[in-house]
């Protein structure tokens, strides 16, 4: 009996490990309290046992169930965490977009401003250079219209062949009146006969002529008559020959008057003046002489130069010292090439006053110059 019993028991607590294990799933015997030594049942506290192991079996399903419904709650959960994290990635990642496109705008919107402020002034520049040109443009086309006036001026009847037919009668009336002057004072050769004779007779003194022993190819001229002859290395002693003086002073002074006549009707200022006084005549020369400049300088050298007094020279040997008197007759030939400079010819030389003279009266005689 007891045996039996103990056999069912047996068998049931098989029987239940067994339902307990098809209820639990596939579970493993290993480390679970008295598989080795099984729990022996009576049979009276079986029918509780088997209520203990059936609620057990249940409370276990619902554990499981739980358990499996957090799981998947979990998993939705982390699932949702997954998410939110990629989506805070994704938004960290179009946050810094987003900034490096602020900084990009920032950047653009920089150089943008620097571009309209640049058109801005170019655009301020380019009015005033259009207002410019507008001004220039004016001022061109006011000049052009006085161009045109000037040139119709020019073409018309008061134009520049008006001006050239003023000038040709100026260039005409300037020609009669030197013709006056050469009518006046009339520069010859001098007769080859008459020529010959003074010189055989001794009267001619050829070293002392600046007319001809300096210049063998222009012939002996005289004025009126009177040649300039003589121009004696020392002064006039008592034996001299006065005439000869009396005839170069003579000769200088028609000279000085012809010359001044001549640059008065050109209306040239002579560069050393003259003052008439007819075989006594005298020429100015500005520049300083030593003698001024020293007792100049010991006096007040400030003033040195500013009120230089000019100094005459006289155009007559008679009474007066030689080199003075030579002196004279040099500037007087500078007037005389003075105005041969101006009427556009060269002088003949520095000692020839009367060829001088007589190249500037057949010059400004000639058709030559009332055509230039």
């Amino acid at each position: 009996m007891d045996s039996n019993r103990a056999s069912s028991e047996q068998d049931l607590s098989v029987a239940g490990s067994m339902a307990a294990g098809s209820e639990l799933g596939p579970l493993t015997l290993e480390g679970i309290e008295g598989v080795e030594t099984p729990k022996i049942v009576d049979w009276e506290d079986l029918q509780q046992e088997l209520a203990r192991l059936w609620s057990l079996s249940a409370a276990l399903k619902k554990a499981k169930e739980r358990k499996e419904s957090l799981a998947q709650k979990l998993e939705s959960i982390i699932e949702v965490r997954r998410e939110s994290l990629r989506q805070t990635n994704e938004l960290e990642e179009m946050r810094q977009q987003v900034e490096t496109r602020k900084v990009a705008l920032g950047n653009l919107s920089m150089r943008t401003m620097r571009t309209s402020e640049d058109v801005k002034n170019q655009r301020e520049q380019l009015c005033l250079t259009i207002r410019m040109l507008l001004v220039a443009g004016k001022n061109l086309s006011a000049a052009h219209q006085q161009l045109q006036e000037a040139n119709k001026l020019l073409s018309g009847r008061r134009g520049h062949g008006h001006l050239r037919n003023l000038q040709k009668m100026l260039r005409t009336r300037q020609q009669y009146m030197v013709n006056q002057v050469a009518a006046l004072y009339p520069v010859k050769g001098l007769d080859e006969q008459t020529y010959r004779e003074k010189h055989n007779s001794g009267d001619y003194i050829a070293s002392c002529s600046p007319n001809v022993s300096k210049s063998p190819q222009l012939s002996p001229l005289t004025i009126l008559g009177l040649q300039l002859t003589t121009l004696p290395l020392k002064k006039m002693s008592f034996f001299s020959d006065k005439k000869e003086f009396q005839s170069s002073a003579s000769v200088l002074g028609y000279v000085a008057h012809a010359a001044l006549l001549i640059a008065s009707y050109l209306d040239v200022p002579l560069r050393y003046p003259l003052r008439l006084g007819g075989s006594r005549s005298y020429i100015h020369d500005y520049a300083p002489s030593v003698e001024s400049i020293s007792s100049d300088l010991s006096a007040n050298p400030i003033l040195t130069g500013m009120n230089a007094k000019p100094t005459e020279f006289p155009l007559f040997l008679e009474g007066q010292d030689t080199t003075r008197a030579a002196y004279a007759i040099f500037l007087l030939n500078k007037d005389l090439e003075q105005l041969l400079n101006y009427i556009g010819a060269e002088s003949l030389g520095p000692r020839h006053v009367l060829a001088n003279l007589k190249e500037l009266m057949r010059i400004i005689q000639s058709q030559e110059y009332i055509d230039m």
